[in-house]
């Protein structure tokens, strides 16, 4: 999203794939925007393709990864990313990511 009326942030591919051991989980993955001054990523979930989506993680993530252990069995889950910047302005959603966990 860009509020200050400049240049809006780059977005970034996401990927992620089901894992099972002892309980299940999702590790995301993505590439780093090319956006400048860019300070983190945040995470969001939902039960749909195209949302609505929630976001997951509790503080900004500087890591290009992230491992989602709070998963049902037998769901789909549609995950997307977004790039924050220094003055706080967060990009748009990445492409969906749809890991189905067993």
């Amino acid at each position: 999203m860009d509020v200050s009326g400049t240049d809006p942030l780059a977005t970034e591919s996401v990927s992620g794939v089901g894992t099972a051991s002892q309980g299940h989980s999702v590790n995301l993955s993505w590439n780093a925007s090319t956006s400048q001054n860019v300070i983190g990523y945040n995470v969001y979930r939902g039960l749909q393709s195209g949302g609505p989506y929630n976001k997951i993680n509790s503080v900004l993530d500087p890591n290009l990864a992230y491992k989602n252990t709070s998963v049902a069995d037998r769901t789909t889950y549609y995950y997307v990313t977004t790039s924050v910047n220094s003055n706080d302005e967060e990009s748009v959603y990445s492409n969906e990511a749809q890991p189905t966990i067993p």
